[in-house]
């Protein structure tokens, strides 16, 4: 008999475990016609994830225990999988639980806690030990959540020895570029390997900087893809899986997922003990037909890290409390993507431009920032600093005297600015958007308490050279005549206009080459001597070391932003302010 599974993957948000519970009601309501044999939800779905802290407090662990019993009692009917945190003996684990017959009929424990990079699970939860795989009728189902199926030899190993023939994985996996082939080459590998079909269900939208794209897919055993959920979208899966001879073990012996990060859970591994679970015989009911499911399009790179950015600063801003938002529009190429991506996201009526030209800001620029602003429809407040700049000075006069201010006066005019975009968030309760890229972030070219004041930093973590690469993006797939960034603000030379005749190449490297020692440093930590050897000029490496290291400081105070590479500062890339270490040539491998 086949069997219908339904995956569902939604948009909740942390903390809020009633308006979580309600889309969970909501989609097992919507999936009820089309009589499914089991849905499943994404991984701590009923918290949002990650919820951090928030797991040690004993009444929200009861909240959402009191209310998946709700759940279930609302659902007698339907086989729901649902992720969740479970305290069970004084012990916290990230469980995924089995609702049906209105009450809670068992519950597996993630066996495998990453502690890497974004994730920290270690800190609140214990794994498990037990690998579950129900009997529902002829079928054998082995449950497991996120990390599990990443790692070789466990969790989902031993469900397949113990006769699994689907492989249902419930997951809260962030988004950054290229993570959705990573994954999908994944999921057909473990089908393959272990003969079963696998069924993923990712969660989708915003919490602070982590993005998640849903993307959830369903392979067959021969690694042949049968469904995929859209990107950045909510979406439900439902697919027919039909029974087949079991395939032989082991096809693709060679594991080409296996990283470093696997090393600490190998010591779990011969303590995981496969759990069987009888759950009766499958009803033998009518159901409607499915609609065949187009098969999905891979969106090119940047479109999928538009989407990101889009669906990240919508989520920020709406979940958060906010509904419009105020940015500081130089006439430049970062701020005209600030503008843009926020105007996807939050629609045009909502976006505020603020420009605040000073005595060194160009006709080039402010003409860039009024086609900007009439192109996207958003509304537009002119603002001179020039009266402010020059209060500020005579006040400082006295006491630094008569001399060129230099650094101290260009400092000025970003922090001016910043105080007038902070004005208008108190006044109109607009989130201020603020707009510096990665690549000036990573060098501290960039002002504290000034062009880093706001709320959310859409582009925080886009190189330089990728934010040309969006802008171009954005415009090609706009109706001619409708692109949003004017084609003079493409070309202006990159410059901070805070002093004459500025150019952001006075101070800097080339962005081509300043971002690809960037990438090096920051996602490689690659040795200043990897670089020279590779035929970077040894002071500009030099010189950019120096400034990564010596802004952390910077960074550390910098608003929350959308993340779109696999490290970005803050949740990823944690450094001491106070440090003194500085990279060396590493030394060679053993035997080489």
């Amino acid at each position: 008999m086949p069997l219908r599974l339904a995956l569902a993957q939604i948009n909740p948000t942390v903390g809020d475990i009633e308006g979580n519970l309600h889309l969970l009601d909501e989609t097992a309501l919507s999936l009820r016609p089309l009589a499914p044999d089991l849905i499943a939800f994404p991984e701590l779905v009923v918290t949002g994830y990650p919820p951090e802290d928030l797991l040690h407090y004993g009444r929200f662990l009861q909240e959402a225990e009191e209310g998946i019993d709700r759940l279930a009692a609302r659902h007698p009917d339907l086989r729901l999988l649902v992720g969740m945190p479970l305290r069970e003996g004084g012990e916290l684990f990230n469980a995924a639980v089995l609702l049906y017959g209105g009450r809670r009929l068992h519950a597996y424990r993630k066996c495998t806690l990453p502690n890497y990079g974004v994730f920290d699970e270690k800190r609140y939860f214990r794994p498990g030990r037990l690998c579950p795989v129900y009997s529902l009728g002829q079928w054998r189902i082995g449950v497991n959540i996120c990390e599990d199926i990443w790692t070789p030899h466990g969790v989902p190993e031993i469900q397949a020895r113990a006769g699994a023939q689907i492989l249902v994985n419930i997951s809260s996996s962030p988004y950054h570029a290229g993570k959705g082939k990573e994954r999908a080459a994944l999921i057909r590998h473990r089908a393959r390997e272990h003969g079963v079909f696998l069924a993923y269900v990712n969660l989708i939208g915003g919490q602070d900087e982590l993005v998640f794209d849903g993307d959830s897919l369903v392979f067959e055993p021969d690694g042949s893809l049968i469904a995929q959920g859209k990107k950045f979208e909510t979406d439900t899966i439902v697919v027919d899986l039909e029974p087949i001879p079991v395939h032989a073990r082991g096809r693709e012996p060679e594991d080409p997922f296996v990283q470093p990060r696997y090393e600490e859970i190998d010591e779990i591994v011969d303590e995981l003990r496969p759990e069987a679970i009888d759950l009766g015989p499958l009803e033998d009911r009518a159901k409607p037909n499915l609609t065949p499911r187009v098969a999905a399009r891979s969106p090119a790179e940047e479109e999928e890290i538009y989407g990101a950015l889009v669906l990240g600063t919508r989520d920020y801003v709406r979940k958060n409390g906010f509904r419009e938002a105020v940015i500081g529009l130089s006439g430049g190429i970062d701020s005209a993507l600030t503008a843009t991506i926020a105007s996807d996201a939050l629609g045009p009526q909502a976006v505020h431009g603020l420009t605040m030209p000073s005595p060194y800001t160009s006709e080039t620029s402010l003409r860039g920032v009024y086609e900007l602003t009439r192109r996207l429809g958003i509304s537009l407040t002119s603002m001179s600093i020039e009266g402010l700049l020059a209060s500020y000075l005579a006040a400082l006069r006295p006491t630094l005297g008569s001399g060129p201010l230099g650094i101290t006066e260009e400092n000025l005019q970003a922090r001016i600015r910043g105080n007038l975009l902070m004005a208008f968030s108190n006044a109109r309760g607009w989130l201020v958007l603020a707009t510096g890229n990665k690549s000036e972030l990573a060098v501290g070219y960039c002002t504290l308490y000034g062009d880093m004041a706001g709320g959310f930093a859409v582009i925080k973590d886009v190189p330089k050279e990728l934010i040309y690469r969006l802008a171009r993006w954005r415009n090609g797939n706009a109706r001619p005549g409708t692109e949003p960034i004017p084609e003079e603000t493409m070309m202006l030379p990159p410059s901070a206009e805070l002093r004459p005749d500025q150019k952001d190449s006075d101070t800097l490297p080339p962005y081509p080459i300043l971002d690809e020692i960037l990438e090096a440093r920051i996602e490689r930590e690659e040795s200043p001597e990897a670089l020279v050897s590779r035929g970077f000029d040894a002071e500009t490496v030099r010189r950019v070391y120096a400034w990564i290291d010596g802004n952390e400081y910077k960074r550390r105070q910098a608003p929350p932003g959308v993340k779109i590479t696999p490290r970005a500062f803050g949740r990823d890339r944690r450094y001491p302010i106070t440090n003194r270490y500085r990279p060396r040539q590493d030394p060679p491998a053993p035997g080489t």
